[in-house]
């Protein structure tokens, strides 16, 4: 893949994340969630997929009410709002879209959990986060950020004892595929061409960074099969939803859904989705005496 600083990635990531929230109302869920569902059964419907893989993730944390909670790469909001509005926690949501952040703020405001949400814009990498926090959630964020071993130290360092990571990515399903696939032109009109910026490196990549950070692994599920349903949905969205798409950001359908089309196409035979989860059970690196 193209090596990025991780300024370079931060405004080359940007030029997807700060496209309008109507042209991702046109084919994502209501609460705009722009990663992974959860199916529990053949009869679920996209927008009950999203909320219960929130719950999902608020289980994995093994969140009860009240934490604090930093959400890298938050997005339209779908997880900072749920868990404000959900589990009463104290969200800091950071995302380097400041079309997102005004979204954000105004839903926020809307839902009455304003007080709860503290918004912070720019790269995560670059950015100053205040405070011990009781748990972390990266969802398909880490994907973008170059020094994704920086990036889980300072994870690392804003946790308390005890503290909770929840991460979810998308990966080739091993450094051969990633070696073979990463450059063709199909994943590359993906990681460079929609998102600027994506490397979608093997799990066992993701692990080593996780445990070289300080963290212990606690639980990994495999969530492919979720996702390429997702993308199934997100795709017959567009489809019905060119037209306003096209009122919205002229030009964008076409390469929207070859994008998801190309997604869904690799799944189980190229790539893959994980979702993990972590503890800060013992001293990080640079805590060690």
């Amino acid at each position: 893949m193209i090596t990025l600083t991780p300024q370079e990635a931060f405004q080359a990531t940007n030029q997807h994340y700060e496209l309008p929230a109507e042209l991702f109302a046109a084919y994502l869920d209501r609460r705009l969630k722009y990663s992974s569902g959860l199916y529990t059964t053949q009869d679920t419907d996209l927008d009950q997929a999203q909320t219960d893989k929130l719950r999902f993730v608020a289980g994995r944390l093994g969140l009860t009410g009240g934490e604090r909670l930093l959400d890298i790469g938050c997005g339209w909001g779908s997880l900072t709002l749920f868990m404000a509005q959900e589990y009463g926690c104290q969200v800091t949501g950071v995302t380097p879209s400041r079309p997102q952040i005004e979204y954000l703020r105004a839903q926020a405001e809307k839902a009455g959990v304003a007080e709860l949400i503290t918004l912070t814009h720019g790269a995560f990498t670059d950015v100053e986060v205040a405070g011990v926090y009781d748990a972390v959630t990266m969802l398909g964020s880490i994907v973008h950020m170059p020094d994704r071993g920086t990036v889980l130290r300072k994870v690392h360092e804003l946790l308390r004892r005890g503290g909770s990571l929840y991460l979810s990515e998308s990966c080739f399903r091993n450094h051969a595929a990633y070696e073979e696939f990463s450059r063709r032109p199909g994943t590359r009109h993906v990681t460079e061409n929609i998102f600027g910026f994506a490397d979608m490196v093997p799990l066992s990549t993701l692990v080593e960074a996780v445990e070289s950070a300080g963290f212990s692994l606690t639980a990994l599920s495999d969530l492919t099969a979720h996702y390429h349903r997702t993308i199934q949905d997100w795709e017959e969205r567009a489809h019905a939803a060119r037209d306003r798409i096209e009122r919205v950001a002229p030009g964008m359908s076409e390469p929207l859904i070859r994008y998801l089309r190309t997604a869904n196409a690799g799944w189980g035979y190229t790539t893959k989705h994980y979702a993990l989860s972590a503890l800060k059970s013992r001293m990080g690196p640079a805590e060690a005496p």
